[in-house]
């Protein structure tokens, strides 16, 4: 007996094809979703953070980790619940300080004053605050840190080529290399402006500053 070979017809193929289509486009969308979550994360902090800085000043003339009346200002019944700033108006240190500096105790202080959550506890694994990636997220004194201006800095890490590119869109001028929010890849422990010579890489990891 002879048995005829049935093989798809063009519908079933197409209805196919279609459906993979659909799942494609789903997870496609699915990941533009999360990476637009992503940033907002991001974009929140840059804009949070002026505002404890100012919501500090306004209610203690002072600066986060600068305060040279911190114990005053934060600690109940005089005790020594923080180190005292130096007063000179400036949050001196490296956003990414580990160790005791103005950048590094500026956190201690916001939390203190009940305007930041977080542990106070500068010994604690969970003092130091991290972004939505887990990259490391601090201040510190405007300067020469990817040529921006400015008074302080807010800067965020480990964030990849393609959430800069959204983040810059959504708080600057489109531009990582230019602006009030420039990117730095931290590759080798070194922080270095992105330029024409060395442009955004979409799938690398970057730093991200920018003025308040």
């Amino acid at each position: 007996m002879q048995f005829r070979q049935q093989g798809f017809t063009l519908v079933e193929i197409a209805v196919v094809l279609l459906i993979v289509g659909l799942l494609l486009g789903g997870v496609l969308k699915g990941q533009e979703l999360i990476d637009s979550a992503k940033v907002k994360n991001l974009a929140q902090d840059f804009r949070s953070i002026p505002a404890l800085i100012h919501a500090y000043q306004d209610r203690f003339r002072a600066l986060p980790g600068d305060d040279a009346r911190a114990r005053l200002h934060l600690c109940p019944g005089g005790s020594e619940c923080t180190t005292l700033g130096n007063g000179n108006g400036i949050i001196d240190g490296a956003w990414n300080d580990t160790a005791d500096s103005d950048a590094f105790r500026f956190w201690q202080h916001v939390r203190l004053a009940n305007l930041a959550s977080g542990s106070t506890d500068t010994g604690s694994a969970s003092y130091l605050p991290r972004n939505a990636l887990g990259g490391r997220l601090g201040v510190q004194r405007a300067g020469t840190l990817l040529g921006i201006g400015g008074g302080i800095l807010t800067c965020s890490a480990s964030i990849p080529g393609k959430l800069v590119r959204q983040l810059d869109i959504a708080l600057d001028d489109g531009d990582p290399a230019t602006g009030s929010m420039r990117a730095g890849s931290d590759a080798g422990g070194t922080l270095t402006a992105i330029s024409a010579d060395a442009p955004l890489d979409d799938a690398a990891s970057y730093t991200v500053c920018a003025s308040l």
